[in-house]
């Protein structure tokens, strides 16, 4: 562009807008024009960037760092200070409402990304299972259960793995209860409780378990059907193109 308005040098409507369209930002430049196109790889590089960086991405990475975090402080004395466990306790709730809170921002203000779509569920696993692992380890919970969720949620997401081909299966009403019910067993259980409360968290534990199981066999069972209904569409389309 010169920087003299295309009206003013007697210019026609056309030959304005084909100027203005050639000197928008990010337009190809004319044959012979030697400038840079602005923007280019290091333009590209800044909105993907932008894209990564956003507050859907950034709590989840903030769960990833709370784990290691969160072990230290559930072993610190032994693992039966009650000081220290309140402090383990509070790192696990922290990291279980960047839970709620980056899933709904990503869907709500159209923040999914691929890093997203990989490291939330792994950092949801993450902390669940350094939670279930450490009381393990202290005694405070049985191993059989720690075996039975950890065993469930890795299954399920490997369940999810096979049949994505054929579909998505959706998070299901229980499942969100099985998540609240964990989380808040696995939370007291972090707590050094005593009475009525410690005998309050074993019921809480004894539900989680149980939507834990009756959630993974529902999940089995769409999948199940997910994978028959897609084979059978499947040769539905072969048959048809056949024909």
């Amino acid at each position: 562009m010169t920087g003299v308005p295309a009206s003013a040098a007697g210019g026609s409507p056309g030959a304005k807008s084909a100027t203005s369209a050639q000197g928008a930002p990010g337009a190809p430049s004319a044959p012979g024009d030697a400038r840079p196109v602005r923007g280019g790889k290091l333009g590209a590089a800044a909105v993907n960037q932008a894209s990564l960086w956003n507050i859907a991405n950034i709590l989840t990475m903030v769960r990833l760092v709370l784990v290691p975090g969160f072990v230290v402080l559930m072993l610190m004395d032994g693992g039966y200070d009650p000081a220290w466990r309140a402090w383990a306790w509070a790192a696990f709730a922290v990291a279980m409402i960047t839970d709620i809170f980056d899933g709904h921002l990503a869907r709500t203000y159209n923040l999914v990304t691929d890093f997203g779509k990989i490291a939330d569920p792994i950092a949801d696993k993450a902390i669940m299972g350094a939670a279930l692992i450490c009381l393990s380890y202290l005694g405070d919970l049985p191993w059989w259960v720690t075996a039975v969720i950890l065993g469930r949620e890795l299954g399920i997401t490997l369940l999810r793995f096979v049949v994505i081909r054929y579909g998505v299966i959706p998070a299901s009403r229980g499942g969100k209860l099985k998540t609240l019910a964990q989380g808040t067993a696995v939370g007291m259980y972090v707590l050094v409780l005593e009475g009525p409360l410690a005998t309050l968290r074993f019921w809480v534990m004894a539900v989680a378990v149980v939507l834990t199981v009756v959630t993974g066999l529902d999940y089995v069972r769409q999948a199940i059907v997910l994978r028959r209904h897609g084979i059978a569409a499947r040769q539905a389309a072969t048959e048809g193109a056949e024909r």
